[in-house]
């Protein structure tokens, strides 16, 4: 497999082996077979070698998504480093990625003008333009300006065949450089999880600038024999018709499209009959035990969830296909590298023991380019250190608590935002739910949540926090709850919780926007009351209508507040006694009719 180089032996293996079969589709456009496709990547290296282009240098490609994509992303990394880029980036943002991968050439389609060819032309970058030869099936093409050219010093296991960059949402977006020895492995392992053969057609909506979409849709298919169905994008109201034109075993995407698919299948019943799929597969974020409900009661089929990301080269673990157990909310068991649980100081965990996710194996990448500072910390005794917190259960499976920087440290309590999407997305109302973390000047981060409702659903922000509170601790129950039309997703359609504060205009939250008017302890027990909350929190002036989790109460000073009042008032009441009645007032109430219940007998 890994030979002279992935993709290029992958095809001529399989076109040598089963001449006619079908490599790549798309709808509208005739097949190519994987003959042909051997035959369009010798050429096109050919053609980059004409252009002076060698091995190892950086050849962006800024193409639209669809079959084109795909077939240079295969031909360049054949001959030199590929490197795939948004076409939608603005100038800024091309000019940052051609400058830091050292950009040889960019290739765009022929009649291309936009800001890609304006920043490669200020640079002195070649632009390589390609016209498409849809004629001649999927993907097929040529690259204009190039020359007859013998296709001599091809890509060896050890080059750089693909060149990313991490998302970037906290800092500098790092290069990841990807071998060939490493796309080799990964598509072997995404191949063997899934069970891939020849007779299976991937329907690919994912992006192919992103390692989901060139990895678990293009690489493995390739690697067995299979078809990959190259759309121009996800598209949620055209994906039933590609599905019953094109007639997939399978299709991968990221939660965000599943859960758009899954509003849209009532209409598709009878497409989904007679186009019956093998499996769904989802990456790239968590999916929520309730979509994945609904994505198999809808087609009938596994859900099969995968633990992905650029540095591994995609795939790390993955649910397994039936009759093997799939778990809702795992991302399954080792899938490829190996992976275990790590805690700050470089000690491999227990089974059971939460800590951050590590890997090592064929699949991970060496290291971050040009990087020394990332690569000190991001490796530990020879394991990439993820990023991510989470534990394996008993039986080998992995379950993701989150990111490390998505973490909500509330005065001192962490909070994993994807237990409170979790909660909100139990609500029938609820079609998506993001938690995230807000600047407090009293606890450092408070608990924040965006969430979309279905359409004509009435529903407050109190009656959401309420419902929470059945299913979360007080202290995880998010203090704001705002209703958007859509939460913001980044350019692969991942949900961005990173920084979503700051886009969505909340600097800080405080309290005093949502507290209701001051008034000041009137009854004795009132007065009482705000006393013990004085004593135990540290605050003074309390209003009576002000939550006790909203002026640096957590679940540890609650429990000496109870304390407290048991010791005062000789009453005994329980944490969720307590916390359902959450201001001075409505504990007020809840001690006097206590207290009468007392007197009376």
């Amino acid at each position: 497999m890994v030979g002279i180089h992935t993709a290029l032996a992958s095809v001529r293996a399989w076109a040598e082996r089963t001449p006619g079969s079908i490599a790549i589709a798309a709808p509208g456009s005739p097949d190519l077979c994987y003959d042909e496709l051997a035959a369009d990547i010798t050429s096109v290296g050919a053609a980059l070698r004409s252009l002076g282009v060698q091995r190892n240098d950086v050849v962006g490609i800024v193409l639209p998504n669809g079959p084109e994509a795909a077939t240079a992303f295969l031909a360049v990394s054949a001959a030199a480093t590929a490197a795939p880029l948004n076409p939608h980036y603005r100038e800024p943002e091309f000019e940052f990625y051609m400058t830091d991968l050292g950009m040889k050439a960019v290739i765009v389609p022929a009649g291309e003008y936009g800001p890609a060819v304006a920043v490669a032309e200020a640079r002195g970058i070649a632009v390589i333009r390609l016209e498409q030869m849809a004629s001649a099936g999927a993907g097929s093409f040529r690259l204009l300006g190039a020359e007859e050219h013998p296709f001599v010093d091809p890509a060896q296991p050890d080059d750089i065949a693909l060149v990313l960059h991490t998302s970037g949402t906290t800092s500098r977006p790092k290069m990841v450089p990807l071998t060939h020895r490493n796309l080799a492995a990964s598509a072997r392992n995404i191949a063997a999880t899934l069970q891939l053969t020849s007779s299976d057609r991937c329907l690919n909506v994912m992006p192919l600038f992103h390692i989901h979409g060139l990895m678990a849709a293009v690489l493995a298919s390739i690697h067995a024999g299979a078809t990959v169905i190259c759309t121009p994008g996800f598209v949620a109201t055209d994906f039933f018709e590609w599905m019953g034109r094109c007639r997939p075993t399978w299709y991968t995407a990221v939660p965000t499209m599943h859960q758009a698919i899954v509003e849209r299948a009532p209409g598709a019943a009878e497409v989904i009959a007679e186009t019956p799929l093998r499996f769904v597969r989802s990456s790239s974020s968590s999916l929520a035990p309730q979509v994945m409900a609904a994505l198999e009661s809808a087609f009938g089929v596994p859900v099969i969830e995968a633990y992905g990301m650029t540095e591994a080269a995609h795939q790390m673990a993955s649910n397994p296909l039936p009759p093997a157990a799939r778990k809702p909310g795992s991302v399954g068991r080792s899938a490829g590298p190996e992976v275990a649980i790590m805690d700050s100081t470089g000690n491999l965990l227990p089974t059971g023991a939460e800590g951050e996710i590590v890997i090592r194996g064929d699949n991970v990448f060496d290291g971050y380019a040009a990087n020394a500072a990332a690569n000190e910390t991001a490796f530990d005794n020879g394991w990439f250190r993820t990023g991510d917190l989470g534990r394996f259960d008993p039986e080998g499976y992995l379950f993701i608590s989150g990111r490390l920087k998505e973490i909500i440290n509330r005065g001192g309590e962490t909070i994993s935002p994807r237990e409170i999407d979790e909660a909100l997305l139990d609500h029938p109302a609820v079609s998506a739910a993001l938690a995230f973390a807000v600047p407090d000047r009293r606890l450092g981060e408070q608990v924040a949540a965006a969430v979309v409702v279905e359409p004509g659903v009435e529903i407050t922000e109190r009656d959401l926090r309420n419902f929470a509170s059945l299913r979360i601790a007080p202290f995880k129950v998010p203090r704001r709850i705002l209703f958007l039309d859509e939460i913001p997703k980044g350019p692969t359609g991942k949900l961005q919780r990173i920084g979503l504060a700051e886009r969505l205009g909340l600097d800080e939250l405080d309290g005093a926007d949502e507290r209701q008017p001051a008034t000041a302890p009137s009854t004795a027990v009132e007065v009482l009351l705000a006393d013990l909350w004085s004593d135990v929190l540290g605050v003074e002036d309390l209003n009576v209508h002000d939550r006790f989790l909203d002026v640096g109460g957590d679940s540890m000073l609650a429990m000496r507040l109870l304390a407290r009042v048991r010791d005062t008032l000789d009453l005994d009441f329980t944490v969720i006694d307590f916390f359902d009645r959450a201001t001075i007032a409505e504990q007020a109430v809840l001690v006097e009719d206590r207290l009468l219940e007392v007197a009376n007998g």
